[in-house]
Parts: structure tokens; C-alpha cells; sequence
């Protein structure tokens, strides 16, 4: 070890093994180890911060009627329909709305909160309540007069019927 080298562990507070004895370096390595143990002690005792509750009062749930939450769906095609299909447990068929334009289908309803729970008494508040919607586009064309939708099981499916391809036909010229 050079004496640059020996002269940075001198100022780190750390001393060369080679010049202490077993006893000192048993001392040194210990009180090296309180010293770094107090650097990392907070001075105070370091609190949580406060977390407001969920829902405090009537007035923190107004933002929450303006929210409207995104419906989970999965949508694929079979060889004659595309078929949308979403869990959404707890609602009534009559709570859903489905809108077809053009290509775009619109699904939106709500989902009604069956009692009422204050802030103080949940433990946990993850479901969602109230209303939702989800606005998706058919990737191909549909006849949108023939679309069909059951709720089963908390299990919505939507039936859309592809259109009908347009059949070739030839068209003979007739010359005067």
C-alpha cells in the first residue's frame, strides 16, 4: 500500500492493519461501525404522514360524479361476428346503455352502490361504483342493424354481425 493510499484511509478514520495490533483493529473496526450506525440514525423519530380518509365528507365525493370509469373488454372476430365481451358484475341489464355509429360502438352504464359505507368503516375501497363507459371502433364492417347483447353471470357479450361482402359480379358491355 503506497502512501497516498495510507494517508486517505488515515483521513476516512480507518487506520493501516499492518501498524495496529489484533486488539486495536478489533477497536477500530468496532468503533467504525457505531460511527457509521450514527450517520444513518435519524435525529427525531420520523412519522408517517397523515393520510386524509377515504370519502372524508359529501363534499369530497362530488369530484367523483364527474369521473366516469373505462370498462375492461375483450373483442375479437369469429368468421361471421365480432363479439365484445366485458365482466361487469353488479349491474343490471337495464343500467346499460349500447349505441352503435358508423364503426364505433358505445357502451356506457352504471353500477349502483347497494348501501351506504362512511370513510371511517372501510378498510378498503377498490371496487368501482358509479358510472362507466367504453368507446371502441370495429376494425371491420358490421351490420349494425342486427347487433345483439346478453348479460349472463355478470358476463356482457355483444354480438355484432359482420356486413355482408360485396359479391364480384361481371357486367356484360352491349354495343348498339
Amino acid at each position: 500500500m503506497g502512501d497516498a493510499d495510507e494517508e486517505q484511509m488515515q483521513v476516512a478514520g480507518y487506520a493501516p492493519v499492518a501498524e495496529a495490533e489484533e486488539e486495536d483493529v478489533e477497536e477500530l473496526v468496532e468503533e467504525q461501525f457505531e460511527d457509521d450506525q450514527e450517520a444513518f440514525e435519524p435525529e427525531e423519530e420520523a412519522q408517517a404522514p397523515e393520510v386524509a380518509p377515504v370519502n372524508k365528507d359529501k363534499k369530497d365525493e362530488e369530484w367523483l360524479t364527474d369521473y366516469e370509469g373505462q370498462l375492461n373488454i375483450d373483442m375479437y372476430q369469429t368468421k361471421d361476428n365480432v363479439i365484445i365481451k366485458s365482466t361487469i358484475a353488479g349491474v343490471r341489464p337495464e343500467d346499460i346503455d349500447i349505441t352503435v355509429a358508423n364503426d364505433m360502438v358505445n357502451i356506457k352504464g352504471t353500477r349502483h352502490k347497494e348501501e351506504v359505507v362512511t370513510a371511517d368503516d372501510y378498510f378498503y375501497q377498490e371496487c368501482y361504483w358509479g358510472n362507466f363507459s367504453r368507446s371502441v371502433i370495429v376494425p371491420v364492417d358490421i351490420d349494425s342493424e342486427e347487433i345483439e347483447a346478453d348479460l349472463k353471470d355478470g358476463i356482457l357479450t355483444v354480438v355484432i354481425p359482420k356486413a355482408a361482402k360485396a359479391k364480384t359480379k361481371k357486367v356484360k358491355v352491349k354495343g348498339l
